[in-house]
């Protein structure tokens, strides 16, 4: 038993189910359905195997160049939200939450993956170079936790597989893509004062799917080698059933066209609406953080994932 000060510590993934359609049989095992959307939060970047590092020289900075940028570039951006109010950086720093408001909510949750920090058994299959199995490795098992009650074991794997699927060339196609538009942005560089903010946009949005797509790759190498691992949680199954699912629409009552009745486009974006339910409320965001030892930014990709799935779900029964 894992006390709740270790959870933190703890490799999994956990399933939430956001949507699903009322008629369950309309989601086919490894299909899916247009408005069945889940969010997956990956807690795979905490080494299990400790391995001793080689003496680094010292103009290397520790973790890397690239970690280096990372936490540069991070720390940058943190200060323009601390800039006074009026300030450009205060207000180019507002447009950009918009802007992350605005990303799949699947690339945000992929992209927090880091291969190097997970389990170090698959860091050869992903470059291609083949697996080495240890009796180590072998030992490494990343548990799929799900809600028995809303998904089956069968069903939240095969959700996670076909994610997985769905993401990988789409986030290599977007690295490719703002890679290419980047050296365009040369020109803006020439206006004093201000930094060269398009060209950063997309070095940003780049580097944003490269880690989505790296991500991508080093999960299905998981799936594929039997390291993830369905696992049922009567917390996250206790917690479903706390906040009970709601309609999409407050529109519910009203009941659904006789099949003798003529129907409109409009009629039936209604009903094909009404049959969705919702599965996770902004209400149960804090409940599932707080369960599960969550940190504090998973809440916010957790309420981006849910409004998200709502307008989805609109925009595909109009």
């Amino acid at each position: 038993m894992v006390s709740p000060k270790n959870l933190r510590s703890v490799q999994r993934i956990i399933s939430l189910p956001i949507t699903r359609p009322r008629n369950a049989s309309a989601v086919l095992p490894g299909l899916g359905h247009k408005n069945a959307f889940t969010f997956y939060q990956f807690q795979v970047n905490l080494p299990q195997i400790k391995r001793e590092e080689p003496s680094q020289p010292r103009w290397k900075p520790k973790g890397g160049w690239i970690h280096w940028a990372h936490e540069k570039a991070s720390n940058t951006w943190a200060g323009f939200g601390k800039a006074p109010e009026g300030n450009w950086k205060l207000k180019v720093f507002r447009i950009g939450e918009r802007l992350v408001d605005r990303l799949d909510y699947e690339e945000l949750a992929l992209k927090g993956v880091d291969p190097s920090m997970g389990p170090t058994i698959l860091h050869l299959d992903i470059r291609g170079k083949g697996v080495e199995e240890t009796d180590e490795n072998k030992k490494v098992i990343l548990p799929l936790l799900y809600p028995p009650s809303i998904q089956s074991a069968e069903s939240s794997l095969s959700q996670l597989r076909e994610l997985i699927h769905t993401r990988e060339p789409r986030h290599k196609k977007g690295f490719w893509t703002w890679m290419i538009i980047a050296p365009f942005t040369a020109p803006f560089m020439i206006i004093p004062i201000i930094p060269n903010l398009p060209f950063f946009f997309c070095v940003w949005r780049s580097w944003s799917h490269y880690r989505a797509y790296r991500a991508s790759q080093y999960l299905a190498a998981l799936i594929k080698h039997g390291h993830v691992v369905s696992a049922p949680s009567s917390e996250l199954d206790a917690l479903y059933k706390k906040y009970t699912p709601k309609s999409l629409t407050s529109t519910s009552t009203r009941p659904a066209p006789l099949s003798h009745q003529p129907s409109s486009p409009h009629a039936s974006s209604h009903s094909e609406t009404e049959n969705i339910e919702l599965l996770l409320t902004r209400d149960a965001v804090p409940d599932i953080v707080s369960t599960f030892s969550l940190e504090e930014s998973s809440a916010s990709d957790m309420y981006r994932a849910i409004e998200q799935a709502r307008i989805r779900t609109k925009t595909s029964t109009t």
